[in-house]
Order: structure tokens, then sequence, then C-alpha cells
């Protein structure tokens, strides 16, 4: 069962939320939250599986209670999604930065909607459509000119390769085929990377990908993204 709560300042737009979710057999909602503070203590309380979270709401941000609720060991495997009306790529680098392992725009489809908690629940990274490679570009861009690569110094190199095409949005499937493994061994040294690496999901690889330089934009199809990282 995956137990999802339920983060905005609008009681209709929650409703709405809850009444899609809860038609699902795979789905429980174990709370609702109509503030950032209120949302930092649901999930604290609960500690459930994925959490949709607006931005704009009172007394603490969608933002700030997302970087609330990443900095807390105790709560590594929830999963944030970031809910709401305004596709901008500012809110993308802010919500990502701060612990998000997806975002979404509030008039996706229902259906879309539902595979997106299905997907994040799993571990894998979902982005709204068109996002994913305006977020690589401006990671990118805010890079330092001397990228730090020393902190890959605990991977190997066969994991370096598999990284760099996680960076550049490549599905396990991808990965793959690129490199001549099967779906379950990418998949194997993905995960084995993000616990060296301390990463929460995918999206966080990527950003690790171009902040160390091993990413850079521009480069062999870098900025290259999908919908769901995690097939």
């Amino acid at each position: 069962m995956i137990r999802v709560a339920i983060a905005d300042d609008q009681q209709l737009i929650r409703a709405g939320f809850r009444s899609l979710l809860e038609a699902e057999p795979d789905i429980e909602i174990v709370g609702e939250a109509g503030s950032g503070a209120e949302a930092v203590a649901l999930v604290i309380a609960t500690r459930p599986d994925v959490v949709l979270m607006d931005i704009r709401m009172p007394d603490g941000d969608g933002l700030w209670a997302t970087e609330q609720i990443a900095s807390k060991p105790e709560l590594k495997n929830t999963h944030i999604v970031i809910v709401t009306t305004f596709e901008l790529d500012e809110y993308v680098g802010r919500a990502i930065r701060a612990g998000a392992s997806g975002f979404l725009v509030k008039d996706t489809e229902p259906e879309e909607f539902i595979r997106a908690v299905r997907v994040v629940s799993a571990g894998d990274a979902l982005l709204s459509p068109g996002v994913t490679r305006r977020l690589l570009e401006r990671i990118s861009g805010e890079l330092r000119e001397a990228p730090d690569a020393s902190q890959l110094s605990v991977i190997t190199e066969r994991e370096r390769e598999v990284l760099g095409l996680v960076g550049h949005g490549l599905t396990n499937d991808e990965i793959g085929t690129a490199l001549f493994l099967s779906p379950l061994t990418a998949k194997t040294h993905v995960s084995r990377i993000m616990s060296k690496l301390g990463a929460r999901d995918r999206v966080q690889l990527v950003v690790i990908a171009y902040e160390t330089g091993l990413v850079r934009a521009g480069r062999d199809g870098a900025g290259v993204g999908t919908e769901s990282a995690g097939r």
C-alpha cells in the first residue's frame, strides 16, 4: 500500500486529490495539511511514502517544507512531489535542490497524476513533460567554473559511466543498452551509486553529475530528459 500525504492551502484541491487517489486500491491517504508547517508536522507524525506538496502556502511555503523534510534522516524514505500551477524554471530548480523527487503541474491528466505517485513511491524520479531539459540546462548554468569531482572518488569507473548516463536522462533500459547490461544490472548500479553518494533519488544523481562536471550541457546529448527516469 502506498501511503500519501496531501499538502495544499486550498481545501477543494486537497479534496480533489483525495477523491482521485482513494479510488485506487493500492493508495491510502494518511492526512492533509494546509500550510508548510502543518505539512512538516504531518509527515513527521505519519511518515508517508509520498507527499503531494503545493508551493504557495502560508506559514512556510512548499519549498521550505520540502527542505525541512529532506533534511531529516528518519524521513529519507519519504518522497516529495511538488504539485503547482506554476511550471517555472525558478521553482523547478529550487524544488529539486530542496530535495523534491518530482514536479507536476496541477492540470496533469488524472491517469498521469496517479502514475506519478506510483513512480515516485518506487524511488524513481518524475518531472512534467518539458521540464527536464530546462532543469539540466539551469543546473549547468549555475555551476562554478571549476566543478569539484572529489566526491566521485567513492564510485568505480563503471559507476561513473552509469552516473553520466543518468545525468543525460537515460532510463535503466537505455543505460543497459548503451553499456551492454541488463536493465536489472543497470538498476543495481544506480542504486549503489545513490547509496555511495548519499542521493535520495535519480533527480539528485542528475544534480551531482552536473555539479561534479561529469556531465556538461550540450555535450554528447546532455540535456536529454524523460518524464520518468526509473523505467
